[in-house]
């Protein structure tokens, strides 16, 4: 598998239509060709802090994994290096710092040092703005970056929403994903006691 090939799998969805015996072979494969402990390239560490607050505030670890523990920030900072083009990478870039513009304004402070509260205060003006947005119809002649938080956070979302649920914990924990062996054999010789097989 070439890494470009990896990180199409990965960033489009595509591993979850594969088959089930192919789903997790397929998954380990593209994560392990992408698996580096390299810092970050695209997210500096401000950033990469605010990603990581938010990433964890949608998926905090339960019973299960939470975004932190399946490296869904290295995966984020990796898709924006690798696979956003410019003008999405800046959208991205643009609404992450409007995250931290909102939260001083309102509560005089980055995002990461505000409180939960303040915190998934934030989030949900983000999420409903999106939601807001998600129904009207857009006029042909409004920037898609005049909305950049709304923008910012569907991006953020499906960004930590992929990351997770094709890593392994995210399908086998959360999703309970099972493993199909490749093949199944029917019929095998069984020995009697004489020590001769017999088919049943």
């Amino acid at each position: 598998m070439e890494r470009r090939e990896a990180l199409r799998l990965l960033a489009t969805g595509t591993a979850l239509q594969l088959a089930p015996r192919n789903f997790l072979a397929a998954l380990r494969e593209a994560r392990k060709l992408l698996d580096t402990k390299a810092a970050p390239r695209t997210l500096n560490a401000q950033q990469f802090v605010t990603v990581k607050t938010i990433a964890e505030l949608i998926l905090p670890r339960t019973d299960t994994p939470g975004a932190t523990d399946v490296g869904v920030t290295e995966f984020i900072d990796l898709m924006l290096t690798e696979w956003y083009d410019d003008r999405d990478r800046s959208r991205f870039l643009h609404g992450l710092a409007d995250v931290d513009a909102r939260t001083q304004a309102l509560f005089g402070e980055n995002f990461a040092e505000a409180s939960t509260a303040q915190q998934s205060e934030i989030l949900i003006a983000l999420g409903g703005r999106m939601a807001g947005n998600a129904g009207r119809m857009r006029d042909p002649r409004e920037d898609s970056d005049s909305l950049p938080d709304a923008n910012f956070y569907r991006m953020l979302r499906r960004l930590t929403l992929t990351a997770y649920y094709t890593s392994e914990a995210g399908a086998t924990q959360e999703l309970h994903f099972e493993i199909i062996p490749d093949s199944h054999d029917q019929c095998a010789a069984l020995l009697t006691t004489k020590g001769s097989p017999e088919i049943e």
